[in-house]
């Protein structure tokens, strides 16, 4: 009896283990054979809509790429990822059209982005590129930075912020640039601080003039242009004609990018009215003639 229950379990068990082998429901036993085949490993790609806790830099590397959710303290924002073309064998030069093109994108983005011209704000836009391995890897991305900054005079920081700059000028912000006071030295402005236009102040900012593409200006000759196309972004902000008067109601401040960035193509100027005589309250935006009258001494 023993034997036979014995014999009885034994033929059960194998009837079991041939049933769990064979072939049911689409399967044909094979545990690998249906599986897709693993991508071929590819060029790292950064994301854009994300943010970075690290600053600037000019190349990006796999291993120092740490993205974050913007609404966590961060440092820049990357508002857009573009590329170059796939059969470019080496990086573009500073100065190359190649890379002039990825800033006219990365400016286009960026204005976009925040809803003006980024330059309106305590903003600073930077075009960052695969290191030298990510290239002869096969990167060819360029990825568009912005960051809020703490001045847009020299020796400005970068500041740790939390949220997105999405829309961050498209209203009034603190971001956005107004009333200055002016710290001149021997007739020329040699900084300018940001105030409640509430204040008493003797300068503004009044926008952004593009310059053409020409050379950086080094000699005094080579500054009349970005002087003249100040003045006309500034009648049209106080709503004054823009004539050879203009000159006799207010001075002008160009601040325009460094040389560096001029020759990646940078070619916004940011321009201020300069009253070198008095101190007014109150914005001077559409204020017109009766506001800055043609000063006759």
């Amino acid at each position: 009896m023993r034997r036979s229950m014995t014999t009885l379990l034994a033929a059960v068990t194998t009837a079991v283990l041939l049933a769990g082998c064979a072939g049911s429901a689409g399967l044909d036993g094979d545990l690998v054979d249906d599986w897709a085949a693993m991508p071929a490993p590819g060029p790292f790609t950064p994301a854009a809509g994300v943010c970075q806790t690290a600053d600037f830099a000019d190349v990006v590397t796999l291993a120092a790429y740490a993205p974050v959710d913007c609404a966590a303290p961060h440092r820049i924002e990357t508002v857009h990822v573009g590329a170059f073309p796939a059969g470019r064998t080496t990086p573009p030069a500073g100065g190359s059209a190649e890379l002039r093109g990825a800033f006219a994108d990365c400016d286009a983005r960026a204005t976009g982005h925040v809803g003006d011209d980024w330059r309106a704000g305590r903003l600073r836009l930077a075009v960052a590129l695969p290191s030298g391995a990510g290239w002869a890897a096969g990167s060819r991305w360029y990825r568009c930075d912005l960051a809020e900054v703490s001045t847009v005079e020299a020796a400005a920081t970068v500041v740790t912020r939390s949220g997105s700059l999405r829309d961050a000028l498209r209203g009034p912000s603190p971001l956005r640039l107004g009333c200055q006071r002016t710290r001149a030295d021997g007739g020329a402005v040699r900084a300018l601080l940001p105030v409640d236009c509430a204040t008493r102040h003797d300068a503004e900012f009044v926008g952004v003039w593009r310059a053409p593409d020409r050379p950086y200006p080094t000699r005094a000759a080579d500054w009349a242009p970005l002087y003249a196309g100040c003045r006309s972004v500034l009648g049209r902000y106080v709503g004054v004609p823009d004539d050879a008067d203009l000159r006799f109601r207010s001075g002008v401040v160009v601040r325009p990018p460094g040389a560096g960035r001029w020759r990646v193509g940078d070619r916004g100027v940011r321009c201020y009215l300069w009253l070198d005589d008095r101190t007014v309250t109150g914005s001077l935006r559409g204020a017109g003639p009766a506001a800055l009258p043609v000063r006759t001494e």
